[in-house]
């Protein structure tokens, strides 16, 4: 596929160098030579320094035959401008970056579309999203609901004390049992278990279920004194606290501590929410803290600009006794140095972002994909094309990729756990674990085919 991408900050940097890894035909456009130095060196890119929004810079980029072009510099007007000079110019699809949430009301979006804007892609909602979901479970890392919670995926550090600790999946995850296994991170190494693999203290696991059997699993993994997130301490009054406070469910209370007197006011007049709570301070300030009720606190989200910042901050509330914590790693090159600190759950607005745009390349049919940080992974919902290899035999005899799990289906409204011996229907929305650069050849299976498998 052709690709232009116009913006060499971080989400167009991370998207290209995730493209070039995939064969595509990728160019980089951006009006800074100083972001661009390094990148087509070390990558299969091409990197142009000019305007994004010059029309002959369009035209030099090759956009009118791009498959796709997304506008993802810092200034959201740009994003808009490139976006419809490039469908002017021929480009098949487009996506803009935004930072105002206005735009992503449904009665706008048919707006954007008649001016040639396809998508519309605003991080910081993305990043919210990630975290509410994370604070619906203490004892989790990350939690991804597909189809309203028909499956839910779930990603658990182990402990000395889970259950289910060494012994072969093959004897854990039969047709009759209430959750698969996926996936399991050890170390620096993602593993697609096989029948004889075995689950190990602290492996992150990832668990494939459906609702009624999450409080069978959090017991079977020896998480049972865990309490439910009813109070949360966020620290920093950015974009993604405001996205986050306003989705954050009824039963919860936030308290959002801010260091700038003048964000404070802003906060408060951005979020008319009776169950959150605005506080100047420092929120590392350990006084503040306890001052504020930490010891009650089940959660502890930190999300500055600063990753160094927000990563000491998850380690001093959970020496303070909070169980779950999630913080801001923004710069990719302190993500491994935060697992190794054991911080809860990582949230990188720009691999949520990259994985969105990811997901509008793909010839079949692919919806709610997801990066797993921790994992080094993407999970995403495909649905089975009439026709579709994925259909032509049960899941045993189809002879998956390495490094590809089908966790579960959704048929109708009903949740199902794929086994050996399931049989993938047109129109199911089948959930498949892809390590790093695998996507495309799972995409493979379930596109609309007339050829014999």
């Amino acid at each position: 596929m052709k690709i232009v991408i116009a913006g060499a900050g971080a989400v167009g940097t991370h998207l290209s160098k995730l493209l070039s890894t995939e064969n595509h035909d990728c160019v980089l456009i951006d009006d800074d030579e100083e972001r661009l130095s390094g990148v087509d060196s070390n990558y299969d890119i091409m990197a142009l320094c000019q305007s994004p929004t010059s029309i002959q810079a369009l035209k030099d980029a090759g956009t009118g035959s791009a498959d796709l072009f997304v506008g993802v510099t810092r200034y959201e007007s740009r994003n808009i401008t490139a976006c419809m000079l490039a469908h002017a110019l021929g480009a098949k699809k487009t996506v803009a970056r935004i930072d105002n949430y206005e735009y992503l009301k449904p009665h706008n979006l048919e707006m954007f579309h008649q001016v040639g804007v396809d998508s519309l892609v605003y991080p910081e909602v993305l990043a919210a999203s990630d975290i509410i979901n994370g604070l619906k479970l203490s004892w989790v890392r990350q939690r991804l609901d597909i189809h309203d919670g028909a499956l839910v995926l779930l990603g658990i550090k182990l402990r000395d004390n889970c259950q289910i600790l060494n012994q072969p999946i093959k004897d854990l995850c039969g047709p009759d049992d209430p959750y698969h296994i996926v996936a399991i991170k050890r170390g620096g190494e993602t593993i697609i278990p096989g029948g004889l693999d075995m689950l190990k203290s602290g492996d992150l696991a990832y668990f494939m279920t459906t609702p009624e059997y999450i409080p069978h699993i959090k017991g079977t993994v020896g998480k049972k004194e865990y309490e439910d997130v009813h109070n949360v301490v966020i620290m920093g009054g950015g974009k993604t606290s405001v996205r986050a406070a306003l989705t954050l469910p009824d039963h919860m209370h936030a308290k959002i501590i801010e260091s700038s007197l003048e964000r404070c006011e802003q906060l408060n007049e951005l979020i008319d929410r009776p169950n959150v709570m605005i506080i100047h301070g420092d929120g590392r300030d350990l006084g503040l803290l306890r001052e504020e009720g930490i010891k009650n606190t089940q959660a502890f989200v930190s999300l500055t600009g600063n990753a160094e910042t927000n990563i000491l901050a998850c380690l001093t509330a959970k020496k303070l006794g909070v169980r779950k914590t999630i913080a801001m790693v923004e710069n990719l090159d302190y993500v491994s140095m935060a697992e190794g600190l054991d911080i809860g759950t990582i949230i990188n607005k720009k691999t949520v972002a990259a994985s969105h745009i990811f997901q509008m390349m793909m010839k079949a049919d692919v919806r709610n994909m997801r990066s797993l940080m921790m994992a080094d992974s993407e999970v995403a919902e495909f649905v089975a094309a009439e026709g579709a290899r994925i259909t032509k035999a049960p899941v045993r005899q189809l002879g998956l990729p390495s490094g590809i799990a089908i966790g579960g289906l959704v048929r109708g409204k009903q949740g199902i756990l794929v086994n050996g011996n399931t049989q993938i229907e047109a129109g199911d929305s089948v959930m498949v674990f892809c390590q790093r650069h695998t996507m495309e050849k799972a995409e493979k299976f379930f596109k609309k085919s007339i050829l014999p498998w």
